[in-house]
């Protein structure tokens, strides 16, 4: 195996994928509802570029209380995987969340 295609397969190797952020984002639970954010559908995207990453979400509604709450713990969890230098929490509002965007499981607990 050549030294370029070993670089390239290092590289792969230290990427961050889309599941580890995800998982690392199913730690944070909002207080009030007490199931995690993912399964909330309050993530509506995850942008990964070597290592960075951006997470796009919401809030279940605009004036949230636990706003900056929920916006500091999603960076701290995704700040816990190994080789990130760059976490962008970025708060958005378009389209509104709405509890269809529940999982199947979370509207299961929640007795939906």
């Amino acid at each position: 195996m050549n030294i370029l295609v070993k670089k390239i397969i290092q590289k792969v190797n230290e990427m961050v994928s889309e599941k580890e952020v995800m998982d690392s984002l199913k730690t944070v639970l909002d207080p009030e509802i007490g199931i995690n954010i993912v399964d909330l559908g309050l993530i509506y995207g995850i942008e990964i570029r070597e290592k960075s990453v951006k997470v796009k979400m919401t809030l279940t509604m605009p004036g949230c209380p636990m706003s900056e709450y929920l916006v500091e713990s999603a960076k701290n969890a995704v700040s816990k995987i190994a080789g990130l230098e760059k976490i962008e929490i970025d708060l958005v509002f378009d389209p509104p969340w709405n509890p269809e965007k529940i999982s199947a499981e979370a509207k299961k607990s929640l007795g939906f």
